[in-house]
């Protein structure tokens, strides 16, 4: 039986990670738990267990990649200095309830574990994985409320003018918006700092899956990530002030109220989608590429 390409069950690597993983599980399991009956129980860090999931894709896909790139070295004693670290990172945040740090140590201690049994160059090969994690990491309250209100100020400002460009009776009093007899609060939730963060995860997420052979086109791509989070942020709120609007507050705190959330996703993906087909324009990958070779995979 195979779990990956060249990887059997009875290989000795899949077999000495064997207690490695029922480590991780006694160690990590209670943080998971507390996490899903926590905060990633609430809509503003709803985003972590998709990206923890995500984040296990990723590493499963580069595992191969890994493996190769790291054939021919050993590991280095450099990874116990960073597996130390992120056990004391892991006490302090477990004991002290910090839970950045708890959870932080994670991303160190799977970096540590390929250092040390692996080498550099493993660790060079799941970079991408270990940094999307960072992703999942709950921040701590003061910082995102000091970078939402401003956040949420401009998407209610825009999304009060475009309603009121095409018609409806609407008004703005800070993040309050007030439409017809309805006044609806642009919560953290619908475009705060957690938003935006899934949404920059969504399209690095993107970038690493297509792959583009133009600098330009990726460096391009991941800096116009942020309006487009921006511009799907407004689109959400619109949403949701037009639902209430037409179809009152109980649809809008409702059903609906998490149907405007997949519309978020939806068009953020669109956007990524759309903006990346216009740079194809300016910027377009390499299409005459020499022939790979079968045997050697370099070119022919």
């Amino acid at each position: 039986m195979q779990v990956a390409r060249g990887f059997s069950l009875r290989s000795p690597h899949l077999l000495a990670l064997v207690p490695l993983a029922i480590g991780l599980a006694v160690l990590y399991g209670p943080t998971l738990y507390t996490l899903l009956t926590g905060i990633w129980s609430t809509d503003e860090q709803a985003h972590g267990p998709i990206v923890l999931a995500l984040s296990c894709w990723l590493l499963y896909r580069k595992w191969q990649e890994m493996l190769a790139a790291s054939a021919q070295s050993g590991g280095s004693a450099w990874g116990w200095v960073v597996v130390v670290f992120a056990l004391l990172l892991y006490v302090l945040g477990r004991s002290q309830d910090i839970s950045l740090f708890e959870v932080g140590s994670v991303i160190w201690l799977l970096a540590g574990l390929l250092l040390l049994l692996r080498g550099g160059k493993a660790l060079k090969a799941m970079w991408f994985p270990l940094f999307f994690m960072l992703f999942m990491l709950p921040l701590p309250g003061p910082f995102v409320d000091a970078l939402t209100l401003p956040m949420k100020t401009a998407v209610s400002y825009v999304a009060e003018h475009v309603l009121f460009w095409v018609g409806y009776p609407i008004a703005r009093t800070g993040v309050m918006l007030q439409i017809g007899q309805y006044s609806l609060l642009v919560a953290d939730a619908c475009a705060g700092l957690h938003t935006l963060f899934t949404l920059e995860a969504l399209g690095l997420l993107y970038l690493n899956v297509v792959r583009h052979d133009s600098t330009f086109r990726n460096i391009a791509l991941a800096l116009l990530i942020v309006p487009i989070s921006f511009t799907a942020n407004v689109i959400r709120v619109m949403a949701l002030t037009l639902i209430t609007y037409h179809l009152g507050d109980a649809a809008g705190q409702g059903f609906l109220h998490g149907f405007a959330g997949m519309v978020l996703f939806a068009s953020a993906l669109m956007l990524i989608i759309g903006v990346d087909s216009l740079l194809r324009f300016g910027a377009p990958d390499s299409e005459h590429k020499p022939p790979l070779n079968p045997t050697t995979g370099s070119p022919a």
